[in-house]
């Protein structure tokens, strides 16, 4: 049986846990910055990217912390953007987020993103050993 984790900040937009115990390692679901965002304060950062960025993190963190690992158990991140023009101004959050050695990242362009949104970012984090 899998054993789900969901953050109380965040909601699902969909038919899927936020993260899943996959046993060696933790598989977090992509979430934008909408998953938690009134449709007002969604509207206010639409046009920016980097506030974007730091609210799909905060909400991996958020469901990070129910599963009592941090951002040095992330070992993957795959980042999703409508543009990459925004790729710059996502790299300059992203490094922020994490200490060195970064996580293995892989960014992607896509046509359109849930809630439209700009940006989606998943991860997958190494489970501590119980």
């Amino acid at each position: 049986m899998r054993k789900a984790y969901n953050a109380k900040n965040a909601f699902v937009s969909g038919p899927y846990s936020h993260a899943i115990d996959g046993g060696d390692y933790i598989f977090f679901s992509g979430q934008t910055a909408m998953n938690t965002l009134s449709k007002d304060d969604a509207k206010e950062i639409q046009d920016d990217i980097a506030a974007q960025t730091e609210q799909c993190f905060k909400n991996l963190f958020d469901v990070m912390e129910e599963t009592d690992l941090t951002e040095a158990d992330v070992v993957k991140v795959n980042v999703y953007l409508t543009d990459m023009n925004d790729f710059e101004a996502v790299n300059a959050v992203y490094e922020k987020q994490f200490s060195a050695p970064h996580p293995a990242r892989t960014c992607i362009a896509v046509l359109a993103l849930p809630l439209g949104a700009n940006i989606e970012i998943e991860m997958i984090a190494k489970a501590r050993t119980k």
